[in-house]
């Protein structure tokens, strides 16, 4: 099992750069694991592309579709209140957004703080190089 950032998953369920990369992974492992936020930040980016004229209105909602069963078989890392103090203390030390350091605290809290050997799939080189510096093992 490796922990999927919204960043790697999105490409999974649009074609963009990266998908092929997403979608060898998951073939690879097909077990998830991800924060509870991240299917909010999937929807996110679906609004975003249908703002940006990049996809119509069905394709936002074939998109927006797809979330429900992705997050139905992942294992999802709840909010708990050691999730946000690891996240307080991941925005202390890493150049890392508010969501991205609960992405990241979500990912240590799944790896019980031993990230040594786990996979962290990212495609944000931010992300990644915070992820990298707390021992995860990035792939993106």
């Amino acid at each position: 099992m490796r922990f999927w950032d919204t960043s790697a998953l999105f490409p999974l369920l649009s074609l963009e750069e990266g998908s092929s990369r997403a979608a060898d992974l998951l073939r690879s492992d097909r077990e998830i694991a991800m924060w509870w936020g991240t299917s909010v930040e999937l929807a996110s980016a679906a609004g975003r592309l249908r703002r940006m004229g990049r996809v119509d209105d069905a394709e936002c909602a074939r998109l927006l579709a797809k979330i429900g069963p992705l997050a139905h078989t992942a294992e999802e890392v709840q909010p708990t209140e050691e999730l946000r103090q690891t996240a307080f203390r991941l925005v202390r030390l890493h150049d890392l957004t508010a969501a991205d350091s609960l992405q990241l605290a979500a990912a240590l809290v799944w790896a019980r703080h031993v990230p040594t050997g786990l996979d962290f799939v990212c495609m944000d080189a931010r992300l990644c190089e915070a992820a990298e510096k707390e021992g995860f093992n990035v792939v993106g």
